[in-house]
């Protein structure tokens, strides 16, 4: 009976022990609860995120959020609303450094902010610089503000459909920033309201043994806004594209579409435009 009860007293005691450690355990385990940053973003224009090391995963809350690396950079985001109005959703990035971003997301026509980096102090800054570029987007700014006003040097890349027309009438460059000036015009009577613009590089055919390839070109700044174009007026767009040339057999397609409507433009580039681009004298 001794015996016994020396045993039930060493069980007794382990089990103390163990319960002591358990709770010592527990309370060492900090939680943090890190905060998402709110980030709009729109379906007009691109927003970039530049972190301090490289993006190593990606996951989107929604489908409607349009993502990719940048690219030639594996640190740089690009975001896009894939749909006008989506619903709020969250994005969650991991970085090389095990870091995880978090953003809940909202949809706005205006953003007031494309372009953040986020420094390895984890600040952020609210004028950046491109990747492969040394121009800061207020420079951009200021430079497609003088694009509006320069001569005419592209003629003939047009298209119209039931009252609207689109037209190229200005290429210009400065360092490693093409400017496209884009001329719409809406001689109708009904408002057009603009769903899409879209700059991309496609083949020149489409042989049916082969699917097209695409590769689109996202816009670093755009002057004007892409919302509507108001009955019997015109609009002056200047978009700053990264510097690019056009591969044989292939040409710059810029897509614009109507929303909910059937007013779709589409205007075709070849690499001879693109290369007698004017130098712009800022």
């Amino acid at each position: 009976m001794k015996e016994i009860s020396i045993v039930m007293m060493a069980v007794f005691i382990i089990s103390l022990l163990n319960v002591r450690v358990f709770a010592q355990n527990k309370s060492e385990l900090n939680t943090t609860i890190i905060e998402p940053y709110r980030l709009p973003i729109t379906f007009y224009k691109t927003t970039n995120l530049i972190f301090p090391y490289a993006i190593k995963s990606v996951d989107r809350g929604s489908k409607d959020i349009l993502a990719q690396k940048a690219k030639g950079v594996d640190n740089v985001l690009q975001l896009k609303a894939g749909k006008q109005g989506f619903e709020q959703t969250n994005l969650t990035v991991i970085t090389a450094d095990g870091k995880l971003y978090s953003y809940l997301l909202d949809y706005s026509d205006t953003p007031g902010v494309l372009n953040i980096r986020f420094t390895s102090k984890a600040e952020t800054k609210r004028e950046t610089f491109f990747p492969n570029t040394i121009i800061s987007e207020t420079q951009m700014q200021a430079e497609a503000e003088t694009v509006i006003n320069e001569t005419r040097n592209i003629h003939g890349i047009k298209d119209k459909s039931y009252g609207i027309k689109i037209l190229i009438d200005g290429l210009f460059i400065n360092d490693d920033v093409l400017y496209c000036r884009i001329m719409l015009q809406n001689n109708s009577n009904i408002n057009y309201g603009i769903e899409q613009l879209r700059f991309y590089i496609r083949d020149q055919k489409k042989s049916k043994l082969t699917a097209t390839q695409e590769l689109e070109i996202n816009p670093l700044y755009v002057n004007g806004d892409t919302a509507v174009v108001t009955a019997q007026t015109e609009k002056v767009f200047v978009f700053a594209l990264p510097k690019f040339t056009i591969p044989d057999k292939k040409y710059l397609a810029i897509e614009l579409m109507e929303k909910s409507g059937g007013r779709h433009l589409k205007l075709k580039v070849s690499n001879r435009t693109i290369i007698k681009v004017k130098t712009l004298s800022y």
